[in-house]
């Protein structure tokens, strides 16, 4: 993998409190760490981004505008991220940005002008791992309740406790391939 140049976060159980198909920029609720772990990113002069699943819209739960304005504020709380993509199919639609396809880390990557494979990607689920793959970026699970014990066993090798953590191995990549100094 070449330097690590961004980290792109999954918004919804990594960032975010889940709140199922939130149209209420009133309901985001950061999780612990999120904050300090996007300025961690920032300080090390990495680009930050979301890539997010949004198939409310899909369904007819919510609207794009809905969408952008939950993101907005989760932007304005975690002190703003370079990019924010979001797929808006249903899940049976077959688009090629819904995760676990690449779409999204692709896209995210391209509007930020770095190559996918200098991109770590760090989410809740399996999906977000095999997005990651898919698209030659590393992955990086971070479990919480609502994480299939499953995938926690699958990828206990591409996982890391908590948000922090998972950004401190990325800037320590970062660090070994650059040699840069992370902290």
């Amino acid at each position: 993998m070449s330097g690590v140049r961004a980290v792109l976060f999954d918004r919804d159980g990594t960032l975010v409190a889940d709140v199922p198909y939130n149209g209420d920029p009133g309901r985001v609720r950061l999780l612990p760490g999120a904050a300090r772990a996007v300025e961690l990113v920032r300080s090390h002069g990495l680009a930050t981004g979301v890539v997010s699943n949004q198939s409310g819209i899909g369904r007819g739960l919510l609207t794009a505008r809905q969408v952008c304005r939950v993101n907005a504020r989760a932007d304005e709380l975690l002190g703003g991220l370079d990019v924010w993509t979001f797929c808006p199919h249903a899940p049976d639609a077959g688009c090629a940005c819904r995760k676990p396809r690449p779409g999204l880390i692709l896209r995210a990557a391209a509007r930020l002008g770095v190559g996918a494979a200098e991109c770590v990607v760090v989410g809740d689920i399996a999906a977000d791992v095999l997005a990651a793959r898919a698209a030659g970026a590393r992955g990086v699970l971070v479990p919480n309740a609502a994480t299939a014990a499953e995938e926690v066993k699958r990828f206990a090798s591409e996982s890391a406790p908590d948000l922090l953590t998972a950004v401190r191995g990325a800037l320590e990549d970062r660090a070994a391939t650059t040699g840069a100094r992370s902290s």
